[in-house]
């Protein structure tokens, strides 16, 4: 493998890639690169964690999962079987090396080629012409202790991992990181999706079976519904949980009564379907007091808004969800997500909360939202969260960073995580990290900041590591 940036096929990831001043590169040189990682959502198999999982290959701890490659190489025109399928590993690899020179401006070349230089050292640009080499030398490197999964993100000096769980997992593989020392933090995150997922009565009747089982709750109404899920929130707390996060297409508000509760569970536990109204009735209540538990424990609630999922149903019924047929939604948000907000606060009730747009025009819609709720009593309190999904790329984060400067306060921002499920992913840290850099050393060039590195390295640590380390309270 090359390891010049002389030679037109190496590498053009460089010290100074994406920082385009002296400013930029100090600020990033000598305050951002050598902070530790607090990855505070992400989709990590806890279990693979916790047992050190050594990787056969790089298909499978790279490719495995990753619908973001998934979809480019659809797009390109290579069959399933090279993606999902039956391929073998390698046979994938060299499909995903082959459509990587033909992802040029999409964020996958960036976190591909930085990647690659990252954990293995290998400073060629991917291609056919040297995917089996590049195939073998990731193989060999995958069987060392240093890319265990553990060592993988040693190397990018990760301090603190939160997975996402849902409320009936046992959480064994968080409590055996415990019990091992693992020097990772690993904490687990409240993720009650199906707890409120009531288009199914079928489906949700099992799942209630499951969760009856997990909290010793006999579950027979709405009321020891959420006395279930207060025991799992107890639960998640003993083992280190303090964040809690939501999946939705949008927030809902009705008027307390709009419906009678008892009667729509008691509907859904006779198998009987519930109309629109009443369904977002059902997630508005239920979500109502999930939240004021988050509030009492002192968590954290994440909500996570406006994906529009699994629009291509022929794919559906073949790969199943989460297998990259899904959009950004136009969903309609700032009204009842302040109804929302706002039915907490009356009572004080209002947890600390971040809160992700998927659709680029909410930005200045969340940027301001953040303000109506933020109280003086945290630092930080309501966060407008980091560019997700499909907008964690540079021009994403740019735009999320510049509605919350203009709207709110970046230098209490709490920074970046990966919402991944690949052990390979957490330089988009430093992909994060150097975009902040370039935009605050940009403003010192035009001269709409003073160059007061001291200062700004400052505001740029708080943002990259030590904002999250104070608002979640891991230690406690």
């Amino acid at each position: 493998m090359t390891n010049t940036t002389t030679n037109p096929t190496a590498s053009f990831i460089t010290d100074d890639f994406l920082l385009h001043s002296g400013m930029a590169q100090r600020l990033y040189h000598d305050y951002a690169r050598h902070l530790p990682i607090i990855d505070y959502h992400c989709h990590l198999s806890p279990k693979d964690l916790a047992e050190n999982r050594q990787f056969e290959n790089i298909s499978q701890v790279w490719l495995a999962g990753d619908h973001y490659k998934w979809r480019a190489m659809r797009t390109l025109g290579i069959d399933e079987k090279f993606i999902t399928g039956g391929a073998s590993d390698q046979e994938k690899f060299e499909k995903w090396a082959y459509t990587v020179p033909y992802t040029l401006r999409n964020p996958l070349y960036h976190w591909t080629h930085l990647e690659l230089k990252r954990y293995f050292d290998i400073h060629d640009l991917l291609s056919s012409d040297n995917a089996k080499e590049i195939y073998q030398e990731t193989t060999r490197q995958l069987q060392q202790e240093s890319h265990s999964t553990q060592g993988l993100l040693k190397r990018m000096n990760v301090e603190t991992v939160c997975t996402t769980d849902d409320p009936i997992d046992d959480l064994a593989y968080h409590q055996k990181a415990h019990k091992d020392g693992m020097e990772i933090k690993l904490f687990p995150t409240f993720r009650p999706d199906k707890a409120y997922a009531v288009e199914d009565p079928k489906a949700y009747s099992e799942y209630l079976n499951k969760l009856e089982q997990a909290s010793g709750v006999s579950i027979n109404s709405h009321e020891t519904l959420i006395a279930a899920l207060e025991n799992r929130i107890a639960y998640f707390h003993e083992n280190g949980g303090r964040l809690a996060d939501h999946g939705l297409e949008q927030l809902y508000y009705f008027s307390i009564g709009t419906y009678e509760i008892e009667s729509l569970f008691s509907k859904l536990l006779k198998g009987q379907e519930l109309d629109q109204k009443e369904t977002q009735y059902f997630k508005f209540i239920t979500l109502m007091e999930l939240s004021r538990l988050y509030h009492a424990k002192g968590w954290t609630q994440q909500f996570h808004l406006g994906a529009l999922r699994n629009t291509n149903e022929r794919m559906l019924s073949i790969l199943g969800p989460d297998t990259g047929f899904d959009s950004i939604g136009d969903f309609s948000q700032a009204k009842a997500l302040a109804q929302f907000l706002n039915e907490l606060d009356k009572t004080d009730q209002l947890s600390k909360t971040i809160l992700y747009n998927l659709n680029p025009r909410d930005n200045e819609v969340l940027a301001t939202m953040i303000g109506n709720f933020n109280d003086g009593s945290i630092r930080g309190k309501i966060q407008f969260g980091s560019g997700w999904w499909f907008l964690d790329q540079k021009d994403g984060m740019e735009k999320q960073m510049n509605a919350l400067s203009n709207m709110g306060l970046l230098s209490c921002f709490v920074g970046m995580l990966t919402d991944s499920r690949s052990f390979l992913s957490f330089p988009r840290h430093e992909y994060f990290r150097r975009t902040l850099c370039n935009l605050i050393g940009q403003d010192v060039v035009n001269g709409e900041l003073p160059a007061d590195e001291k200062w700004l390295g400052k505001i740029v640590k708080d943002i990259c590591y030590y904002n999250a380390k104070q608002h979640f309270n891991f230690e406690q």
